[in-house]
């Protein structure tokens, strides 16, 4: 059995803080009133994540690279098919599985519509998107349904699914992908390639980081110009 580096750690930060934005996003979203500041802060803050996370995707690590979502429909059957050996479709899909790859698209466009409607969204109480005078009351009514209602109710049942798939992996097939988010490593039965992980990529991580997240600030701050 060989350790092999598969998440780096940009991706882990990136997962770790994506998940507690989601739940600081629900529990102020929920509370409403004065937290209210706060979920419009978490909101650009997974903004920027997702920004950082598509640049990621061509720049990162070998295993958090987009093209290593392998979940074209030939390899969803090979993976689904009893009869392929264990050994190939374990070194294969040693990052995302073909489920897993379409698991981690979905949430991450879901999350992307959500918080890209939330800029356009107003209660019509006391907080509006930043972005709300720049479109007109229908689009903005449309965004505020989509945040509010349907939005949000199926990026919570994927992230349910999400857990419930790593309970099931834990339990059936004995992988920690919990353990493997937190270090970083996965065991695999064949060698396999490394994610690059150390100072220069993490200098590389804190660059796509910092373009995201002026990109951001700089598209919240449109509300500042006359229009």
């Amino acid at each position: 059995m060989i350790q092999v580096r598969v998440w780096d750690w940009p991706t882990r930060l990136f997962h770790w803080t994506l998940a507690a934005l989601i739940v600081a996003l629900v529990i102020t979203g929920n509370m409403g009133g004065n937290a209210m500041v706060w979920h419009f802060r978490c909101g650009y803050g997974v903004l920027s994540l997702l920004i950082f996370r598509i640049m990621w995707g061509f720049c990162g690590g070998h295993w958090s690279l987009w093209r290593q979502l392998t979940c074209t429909p030939s390899l969803v059957r090979q993976y689904l098919t009893p009869s392929v050996s264990h050994t190939s479709s374990h070194t294969s899909f040693l990052g995302h599985n073909p489920l897993g790859s379409l698991s981690i698209i979905a949430i991450l466009g879901l999350l992307g519509l959500q918080v890209t409607t939330g800029l356009f969204s107003d209660d019509e109480i006391a907080n509006s998107g930043p972005l709300v005078r720049f479109v007109s009351e229908s689009t903005v009514s449309l965004a505020t349904r989509w945040h509010k209602g349907y939005g949000k109710t199926i990026i919570l049942s994927l992230v349910a699914i999400h857990l419930l798939a790593i309970l099931w992996y834990f339990i059936q097939k004995k992988e920690n992908l919990t353990r493997a988010m937190l270090t970083g490593n996965k065991t695999a039965e064949a060698t396999a390639l490394s994610s690059k992980d150390g100072p220069a990529n993490w200098l590389l991580a804190l660059v796509c980081l910092l373009v995201s997240s002026g990109l951001v600030f700089a598209l919240i701050n449109l509300v500042a110009l006359p229009i």
